[in-house]
């Protein structure tokens, strides 16, 4: 009988997550955090996809709406002309890459799944932002990402609290996967959201203690890359942040994480590797 916190079904394929797979960073705005990670024309886009899929990437994540803090609240036209454009490229150049999309708009997400190539969702806000965005899920029966965020991208860091941050992401993940597979949602994928209404602080007692969150029995997607947790305690820049970026994946991997979020795929799949070796070793 298979596992299935370590598995998701794929458009009909079950992808096993025994070991940790790596999604591409696909940034399709002018102002995300890290420079680098912006593609806005036809060809940067599919030179991204393409270079993030020869370097083992086994998800490609596309996103329209900047979710770095104090980011512009765009309108949902704007987020679709982003967005939906970059999926038909990519779907159409790489038919056999499994694309996530990532926004918590339950209309741009039906066009992502069902015209453009889509086959993920994953959401910033859980499913909260948007209340069609549970039923859209159950009629397509895609996989679903939930974030946690406290706030949303324009407040969450002004002034994040918790009494206990893993306590407090858990009684929300609790809740939040009761409600969707209550509602129908098969394959749920849990992100706690480090950066997302959580100070420096709390991210890094979040990631010590990355193992708790097993106890939710859903697979796990971590997304560190290039934060500012890193590169504000090393005073360097998100563009120099790659080293410490492939030292926090590393202790995530070890803590239970089964898919790691990265603007850089190869040194990720090459951290993936290592720490299977070791974990392997150590059984």
């Amino acid at each position: 009988m298979l596992n299935k916190s370590k598995y998701i079904n794929v458009k009909g394929q079950l992808i096993d997550l025994d070991v940790p797979r790596v999604m591409g960073i696909l940034n399709i705005t002018p102002d995300s955090f890290y420079g680098r990670s912006r593609y806005m024309d036809k060809k940067e886009i599919l030179g991204a996809a393409q270079r993030m899929l020869e370097d083992g990437a086994d998800f490609l994540d596309v996103g329209g709406y900047s979710s770095r803090p104090g980011a512009e609240d765009i309108s949902v036209e704007e987020e679709k002309s982003r967005v939906l454009t970059a999926l038909r490229y990519i779907s159409k150049e790489f038919p056999d890459a499994i694309i996530s999309v990532d926004t918590f708009r339950a209309e741009v997400a039906r066009e992502a799944i069902c015209d453009c190539g889509a086959h993920i969702v994953n959401d910033i806000s859980g499913g909260d932002a948007d209340p069609k965005m549970t039923e859209l899920i159950v009629e397509l029966n895609v996989p679903f990402v939930i974030m946690h965020m406290q706030g949303n991208p324009q407040t969450m860091q002004k002034n994040p609290v918790y009494e206990d941050i893993v306590s407090d992401i858990l009684i929300w993940f609790g809740q939040k996967t009761v409600s969707l597979m209550a509602a129908g949602v098969k394959d749920i994928i849990i992100d706690p959201g480090f950066g997302f209404g959580k100070n420096a602080g709390h991210n890094f007692e979040l990631l010590r203690r990355l193992k708790e969150l097993s106890i939710a029995g859903l697979p796990l997607m971590v997304g560190l890359s290039r934060k500012s947790m890193i590169w504000k305690t090393l005073n360097v820049t998100p563009g120099e942040s790659l080293n410490g970026t492939s030292s926090l994946n590393a202790v995530a991997l070890m803590n239970g994480a089964d898919i790691l979020r990265v603007h850089d795929v190869k040194e990720a799949v090459e951290t993936v590797k290592l720490i299977s070796k070791v974990k392997n070793t150590l059984n």
